[in-house]
């Protein structure tokens, strides 16, 4: 019986092989085409971000000059006179700060009851089987289908029949009404990753299905909840038109209280007015920022079904 054995190679006889199948020219390119690449990358972002922010920088340069720099052709990119007077002068304004109230108060009910009825509404969807289920569902999402401003003119009669004209109610139930379909389609696709087997598990434990959806189905989707509400916080605090029709001054949120404030008939005060915007879209910026990667998450979070 004979028996061969193998002359185990040198490290540099075993590195030659794989060095031939990289030739180092080969090598060089890859590196230049992935800097290349990199770069083309970056200068892309780069590129997309100066475009996003240029209308905000241009709200602050606008914000920060005298009447006659506003209005001067051909327009500076950056002033010769800086001026903070705009700024001080929406102290002075206490209508302002009632807009500033009335939309804290609107959107912040419209954020919380939207996310409230489209947890109920997605989980039903998600996690029950009934007569009348996908029928609701294609319901709900032919709501979104229909101009704003068409249902305008119902929605004034309705509320003018039961009194809720120049209120509150008739602001969040209005808002509330556009931004729940997608809010309950946002967080059935995130209920839809949670497995059943979970949602079984706590039953065999004795947990009713109340305090499944309170207890373990609600903290596992909180991510899409915060992002559903932050999406009808935002609607709620930028509607215009019917913060317009269905509210008077009193009543009535930023949009239209800036644009009754600032534009006239015969002017415009475009310095005092891009003063407000950029200290009233304060709120909004600080909101997004600390519940950025909570938005992430949750507008993500049902793309990938388990």
């Amino acid at each position: 019986m004979t028996t061969t054995t193998t002359t185990p190679l040198p490290r540099d006889e075993k590195a030659a092989p794989m060095a031939m199948t990289t030739p180092r020219p080969a090598r060089r390119r890859l590196r230049k085409d992935l800097v290349r690449s990199r770069i083309a990358a970056w200068s892309a972002v780069l590129v997309i971000g100066a475009l996003g922010m240029l209308p905000v920088y241009w709200l602050l340069v606008t914000a920060l000059s005298t009447p006659g720099q506003a209005f001067q052709f051909p327009p500076k990119l950056i002033p010769t006179e800086i001026t903070f007077s705009n700024f001080s002068a929406l102290a002075e304004n206490d209508q302002l700060f009632t807009y500033l109230v009335n939309s804290m108060i609107v959107a912040t009910i419209t954020a919380v009851l939207s996310v409230v009825v489209a947890t109920y509404m997605g989980y039903s969807f998600s996690k029950f089987r009934y007569r009348g289920r996908r029928s609701l569902m294609h319901l709900v999402l032919a709501s979104q289908m229909f101009p704003q401003a068409l249902l305008l003119v119902t929605l004034y009669t309705v509320f003018s029949s039961f009194g809720l004209l120049n209120t509150y109610t008739a602001l969040v139930l209005s808002f509330t009404t556009f931004t729940m379909p997608l809010c309950v389609w946002m967080l059935k696709g995130i209920f839809d990753t949670i497995p059943d087997a979970l949602l079984e598990a706590a039953s065999i434990d004795g947990a009713s299905r109340w305090r499944t959806l309170h207890s373990i189905v609600a903290p596992l989707a909180a991510p899409g909840m915060i992002a559903a509400g932050l999406f009808a916080f935002v609607r709620g605090w930028n509607d215009f038109i019917f913060a317009l029709t269905l509210a008077d001054k009193e009543k009535q949120t930023l949009p239209p209280g800036l644009v009754s404030t600032y534009i006239g008939e015969f002017q415009t005060a475009w310095p005092e007015l891009m003063a407000a915007s950029l200290v009233v879209s304060v709120p909004v910026v600080v909101a997004f920022m600390f519940l950025q990667r909570y938005l992430v998450g949750g507008m993500t979070a049902g793309s990938v079904k388990s």
